[in-house]
């Protein structure tokens, strides 16, 4: 990788006032003189990008400073920033919609057994460098004083981020928070960064001693959804793949980066791309719409378990259970439709994350399940009658069953061009087939 060239502190600190919030944190920084910036902002700064959020490290209380920021933002007519403190680790958080900044007492941090919480105190400049997961994130810029925006890091730190490198800060690293092994493969995919070659070593070491059942599934779930929320998911969780973090997660997860785009690719603005990544990871690789009858996908109560276990909200997963288990099915119901009204009939009741991951699972039709993926999203669910059941029931219909069978009778009339697009044309079909069961 080509070396970069690294922004000079006096941009560095212009393109931080830029920023929301940029501003009202210099102003602040001007009567601390304790106050860094850190991590991730300053990565991205110096590499000339937009960093996600702002982290501030000091030395006092970082309520306090969370509480003046938040005050200095509404005197400049921002929304009332929320802000929320964390005692524990000694951190606040100031947000609004437009941003966020992470503020921090400079602190220590231990682990009393790996995969554990750390256990925090106080601590100086380098202590506080020293708890980072890589060197790349163990930078910092002073806000005010006579060095302003000028870096100082761990050491390799501005070496490895000028170069693409991904080095942790020591050998234990993957022992003590085996979640980096999760950051490694989302750093590496997001900044196009490789891994330095020791710490290859010590995460292929970390990851072939079982280092990820050492953390709770609420942590990993948490890294894994990151990976899944990512500006490019997909670069996210082949690196996982190939550094063979999924198959440490679980070993259910399989990832087909191409059946993946091809779903992707297929899913409407209103999908969850997050929840359709996740189903595909769960459907077998090898699952065909050929093969689905022959196959039976994973069982519901072991993905259900899987997904508890990492502690995704219900409704997220039950709706990644549903999909990854009914797309092998419907891609075949897909692929078979002939009229949009039998196409209605398969997939009215589905989760379009379960319509894209079946249309992505066979390509070998050119008609086939993709095509009708698109027919289904761009035009066959979207036809809507005019006409209601309170019209039947107004016209004399009895209530009852047969009102809602009528109605579905004209819509499918409508689906397959039978059937004038016209409010009067669908009274009159509805009122015929509820009248004798058929259409006259």
């Amino acid at each position: 990788m080509q070396r970069a060239e690294l922004m000079q502190p006096r941009a560095l600190i212009e393109a931080l006032r830029a920023l929301p919030g940029g501003h009202e944190l210099l102003t602040l920084a001007e009567h601390r003189h304790d106050m860094a910036l850190v991590g991730g902002a300053v990565r991205d700064l110096l590499r000339g990008q937009m960093p996600r959020e702002l982290d501030v490290v000091l030395a006092g209380d970082t309520a306090a400073a969370a509480r003046q920021l938040a005050a200095s933002l509404e005197a400049e007519g921002v929304e009332p920033p929320a802000v929320s403190v964390h005692a524990r680790f000694g951190t606040a958080v100031v947000e609004w919609p437009a941003g966020r900044v992470d503020i921090a007492t400079r602190r220590a941090e231990t682990y009393s057994a790996p995969g554990a919480l750390p256990d925090v105190r106080a601590g100086g400049v380098e202590e506080d460098l020293a708890r980072r997961d890589f060197t790349v994130n163990a930078i910092a810029a002073p806000l005010a004083g006579p060095h302003i925006g000028e870096p100082y890091g761990a050491e390799h730190a501005l070496e490895d981020l000028a170069a693409g490198r991904l080095r942790v800060l020591h050998e234990r690293s993957f022992i003590e928070d085996p979640t980096r092994l999760l950051r490694l493969a989302r750093y590496a995919a997001r900044l196009g960064f490789s891994a330095e070659p020791r710490t290859a070593e010590l995460a292929a070491q970390a990851l072939a001693d079982g280092a990820l059942a050492t953390v709770s599934g609420a942590r990993v779930g948490a890294e894994l959804r990151l990976a899944l929320c990512e500006a490019d998911p997909l670069a996210a969780l082949a690196a996982m793949s190939e550094l063979r973090v999924l198959a440490a997660i679980d070993a259910r997860l399989h990832f087909d980066e191409q059946r993946a785009r091809r779903a992707l690719a297929l899913l409407p603005p209103d999908g969850r791309a997050d929840l359709l990544l996740l189903a595909s990871l769960l459907l077998d690789p090898m699952t065909t719409a050929s093969t689905a009858g022959a196959s039976s996908p994973k069982g519901e109560a072991s993905m259900l378990a899987l997904l508890d276990r990492l502690e995704f909200f219900a409704a997220d997963r039950d709706r990644v259970v549903r999909s990854a288990l009914a797309a092998p099915a419907l891609a075949t119901k897909m692929a078979r439709a002939r009229t949009p009204s039998q196409l209605h009939d398969a997939l009215f009741a589905c989760p379009p994350e379960a319509v894209a991951l079946a249309g992505a699972i066979d390509t070998q039709e050119p008609n086939g399940a993709s095509a009708a993926a698109s027919q289904w999203f761009e035009r066959v669910r979207h036809v809507q009658l005019a006409v209601t059941g309170d019209d039947l029931l107004a016209a004399g219909v009895p209530q009852g069953p047969q009102v809602g069978r009528a109605l579905a009778r004209v819509l499918a009339l409508k689906l397959d061009g039978q059937l004038a697009d016209d409010r009067d044309a669908e009274l009159r079909a509805a009122l015929a087939s509820s009248a004798d069961g058929g259409f006259v």
